[in-house]
């Protein structure tokens, strides 16, 4: 069990910022200025998050945001990360390309079309990442590769010789009418 965690002292300055918190528009501000109040009177993170009805490690957290930042700790950051950088960086995904111009068969797969699953795993066998990655972050790698995907399509192809004669659409009658399957003059 952790033991409890206490919030630093706290000046008369931020107090008075911590309680001006207290009547804050945005809910989240209240909610860390309450949290943070609650520590400066006593009370443990359990007891905390048992009145406030949240978690003790959001208390926590918290807690310690309050002690790294000060005052700016009570207040919404950004969501956005700092630096985004791809999973598989410009060398891994040449690395990737290469893979894909080779048969699955080649890396052990069971079949003979890639699919994102297929190619995350053999990425993954061949150590171009630690852990089998997501098809999103595979579909991205391609995208940036300047690749088009298309999901594994299995094409019909019969052992008729006149299959393809077939399979392509009749000419139209000079006037304009579509043929029909039968001859002229016979009647079903």
């Amino acid at each position: 069990m952790k033991p409890p965690r206490y919030i630093r002292h706290v000046t008369a300055e931020e107090r008075a910022a911590l309680e001006a918190g207290l009547r804050s528009r945005d809910a989240f501000t209240v909610r860390r200025c309450q949290i943070l109040l609650a520590s400066t009177e006593g009370q443990n993170p359990s007891q905390i998050a048992i009145t406030l009805r949240c978690a003790p490690q959001t208390v926590r957290n918290v807690i310690h945001a309050f002690d790294a930042r000060g005052l700016a700790g009570v207040q919404r950051g950004s969501n956005v990360p700092i630096r985004v950088e791809p999973v598989l960086n410009a060398e891994k995904r040449e690395q990737v390309r290469a893979i894909l111009h080779q048969s699955p068969r080649n890396f052990g797969q069971p079949a003979s079309l890639w699919t994102l699953k297929r190619l995350a795993a053999v990425c993954h066998e061949q150590g171009l990442s630690e852990t089998t990655l997501s098809c999103p972050t595979m579909l991205d790698a391609i995208v940036r590769l300047g690749v088009s995907w298309q999901r594994a399509k299995y094409w019909i192809i019969s052992p008729d010789p006149a299959y393809e004669r077939k399979k392509t659409p009749r000419p139209a009658h000079p006037d304009g009418r579509q043929p029909s399957g039968h001859s002229p003059g016979l009647r079903r």
